[in-house]
């Protein structure tokens, strides 16, 4: 057998100063000698020997290195090295983002070292730019952001790759033919990643899960919470424990709580609910005042810490809502039965207890747990009708659910004064900087096979503005009775920071196509211009995308132990206390309230901090799971209509394309450059528009164009257009 021959190097190595600072920043905390680096040179003779000894001296001397013990050496750290989170973007390159920069580093793909989107890395920094933009290196991965991922699997003789879904996971991965349990050709399947060897272009990885063919719906929803790390159903083990937790409404415990069963108290909720968090009580008293209680479903004396059940609802954290489905937090024995405030049920709740006078100004409060009965259950437009008939009357369209409620004159009364108390509520919020989001939300009339057969869009009344001004108070007053504490109390805050400014200069720049102006002189200001410019949008062709693009100026909103208060609602003091069944922050709120209502010490702040952090990682991949699954259902609806045209308004233009949002059902497509074959379209970034050079033909963000299907991909979930023209007048 024959030993393979070291590649010798008689001549000057090229970028022999990079290379050696390259590899020990690589590996910042290791030393290396000169044999280490002519052995990952894959050099081993005399003259490349020589040049390495000599440029390790040269770099000492220089202090870009240190000699930490006799002939081994080390990177210098110095303050170049910064860390951030990896945003990747085609073909392999991609951006960090870093708090120590006010903008994105760009990352080559040959510098990125094996990151993949939206991992955690150090980087180093040049000092030059390229393309006028910071421009570094990636040396070190701290952490990965997930090591799961989902795709379409080739298989070969002897091997197979798994070809991912994410456009954002720039490299196939790589299966040994031992580990692909079972999966077949063109199957999507859910791999995880083991290892990544030095010298392999490519990951390699198992297969965890076959999931199904592609296209077939169950195989795309499951891939799309696959893809987030999000379950779909329960272990046997959460499902058994939870069947044998006592759920009777027992005396004992009634004895601890303040009963308010003989309080007239209801339900408003969407009419194809399943689950019941929030109830509300009325109670006219004396001299004006009005007692109203928000009742809240008690899910934290049913999940105690330190059970199985309560891991399992900590690491969901939210459930999920997806377009024919919801992927519960809790099992159904208590999301649906024992924690849901069902009609004509006793339950245990957490309550917030008001008197308010008839300019909802709040003479008393009361926060704690408590036993009611629901009298009736409406559904949202069930309540709607009540309030647009301004009568003390039920009319006859509505059809409470039972019969035991008090007297429909009694719950007309109700539902009225809260209306009233709502309305006086929200003008005050809005007075105070608060911003005003309608944003229409897409939903889908589905057939029992799933399948799309229409579209309608959900659209925000005075019923559920009423809800909504009372959720707000429980969250509000309750955040703000334990904020103001002193000495100082641990809570789970939901806090939003004031809008960036630079999104701002940009959402100025669109909006001023469409003849809309802010004024940014002061926080208040910038409230109010917002409010202005929604108010003014609605109804328009530009609606939507102006909907959107204020939203995406906005700061997330984000569970902390540090309040800094919620820009957008216009609270100094704000927390999640209403929704317990869906939201674990919730189960805290509750937990740390009476933890305090009973006289204890403050809870460690590092350890809710840490599980606020875990509860917003969660929040935010249950979204994007969301989205997808509407886009997801957007595709299949267009696929029944592949020979229409329909009018779009022009939502974003990119050098590759235009992207279209088709106004009557939302469904937005990409109109690729290269299909564009009536002229050479050339992208204007400063108009927002695709120009053709011979024609002067213009598409600008916010046109109303007509465009026909070219391709519903439910594989890839992408949607293409041709551009048909210009609507005639």
């Amino acid at each position: 057998m024959t030993r393979k021959k070291k590649r010798k190097s008689n001549n000057k190595i090229s970028n022999l100063t990079n290379t050696i600072l390259s590899i020990l920043k690589k590996d910042r905390n290791k030393t290396f000698n000169y044999k280490q680096i002519a052995a990952i040179l894959d050099l081993n003779d005399a003259s490349s020997r020589n040049q390495i000894i000599k440029k390790l001296q040269q770099l000492k001397a220089k202090k870009e290195i240190e000699e930490v013990e006799r002939g081994k050496f080390k990177a210098i750290v110095s303050a170049e090295y910064h860390t951030g989170i990896v945003d990747m973007a085609q073909r392999g390159s991609g951006y960090v983002v870093c708090d120590d920069f006010d903008e994105d580093i760009y990352i080559a793909s040959n510098n990125m070292n094996k990151a993949l989107h939206g991992d955690e890395v150090e980087l180093y920094v040049y000092k030059r730019r390229k393309r006028g933009k910071l421009e570094g290196e990636i040396t070190q991965i701290i952490k990965r952001a997930k090591s799961e991922y989902v795709g379409a699997i080739q298989i070969h003789k002897n091997y197979a790759f798994v070809i991912p879904d994410s456009n954002k996971m720039s490299t196939d991965i790589f299966i040994p033919i031992n580990k692909i349990k079972k999966a077949e050709e063109g199957d999507k399947v859910l791999v995880s990643l083991e290892d990544w060897p030095e010298k392999s272009d490519s990951p390699n990885g198992r297969v965890l899960q076959v999931l199904g063919k592609p296209g077939e719906h169950n195989t795309e929803i499951h891939s799309i919470l696959a893809e987030y790390g999000l379950p779909y159903e329960f272990p046997k083990e959460i499902e058994d424990y939870a069947n044998n937790i006592d759920t009777s409404i027992n005396e004992a415990e009634i004895a601890k709580r303040r009963d308010m069963r003989k309080d007239l108290t209801f339900t408003i909720d969407p009419k194809d609910a399943k689950d019941f968090d929030d109830a509300l009580s009325f109670k006219e008293l004396d001299k004006g005042l009005y007692e109203i209680g928000i009742h809240i479903a008690d899910v934290s004396h049913y999940v105690q810490p330190g059970t199985v059940l309560d891991d399992e609802a900590y690491e969901r954290a939210t459930s999920v809502y997806l377009v024919d489905r919801v992927v519960p937090m809790l099992p159904e024995i208590l999301s649906n039965n024992a924690c849901s405030l069902r009609p004509h049920k006793e339950k245990f709740t957490f309550s917030a207890v008001f008197h308010l006078d008839d300019k909802a100004e709040i003479k008393n409060e009361w926060f704690g747990r408590t036993v009611t009965y629901s009298d009736a259950r409406f559904a949202y437009e069930e309540a709607q009708a009540i309030i647009e008939s301004k009568t003390n009357t039920i009319p006859a369209e509505v059809s409470l659910i039972g019969k035991e409620y008090k007297t429909d004159q009694a719950i007309a009364d109700a539902t009225l004064k809260m209306d009233e108390l709502a309305k006086i509520m929200r003008r005050k919020r809005m007075s105070s900087g608060a911003i005003s989001f309608d944003k229409v939300e897409v939903k889908f009339n589905l057939d029992e096979e799933a399948n799309p057969v229409g579209v309608f869009f959900k659209t925000s009344k005075d019923a559920n503005k009423l809800i909504e001004e009372f959720m707000l108070l429980a969250n509000r007053k309750v955040s703000e009775f334990i904020g103001k504490q002193r000495p100082e109390k641990t809570y789970v805050y939901r806090v939003h920071d004031e809008p960036n400014e630079s999104k701002l200069a940009t959402l100025q720049g669109v909006v001023s196509r469409f003849g809309h102006k802010l004024n940014f002189k002061d926080k208040k200001s910038i409230s109010s211009s917002l409010n202005k410019l929604l108010k003014d949008v609605n109804g328009k062709k530009e609606q939507n995308l102006v909907d959107t693009l204020t939203i995406r100026t906005m700061s997330k909103a984000e569970y902390t132990t540090k309040n800094i208060g919620h820009y957008g609602l216009a609270f100094d003091y704000y927390s999640h206390f209403t929704s317990p069944i869906r939201r674990y922050p919730d189960v805290m709120a509750h937990r740390l309230l009476q933890r305090y209502l009973d006289g204890e010490k403050s809870a460690n702040a590092d350890v809710y901090e840490d599980k606020c952090k875990h509860s917003s990682n969660m929040e935010y991949l249950a979204t994007k799971a969301e989205r997808d699954s509407i886009k997801y259902m957007q595709i299949r609806f267009m696929q029944d209509h592949q020979d229409e045209e329909f009018l779009g308004v022009i939502s974003g233009v990119t050098d590759w394309g235009i992207y279209v949002e088709i106004i009557s059902n939302k469904c937005e497509g990409m109109v690729s450059v290269r299909d564009m074959k009536d002229d050479r379209y050339n992208f204007d970034e400063s108009q927002y528009a695709m120009v053709g050079e011979n024609t002067k033909t213009m598409y600008q963000l916010g046109d109303e164009v007509v465009v026909k299907v070219k391709a519903a991909d439910l594989v890839k979930k992408h949607l293409d257009f041709y551009m048909v023209g210009k609507p005639t007048e």
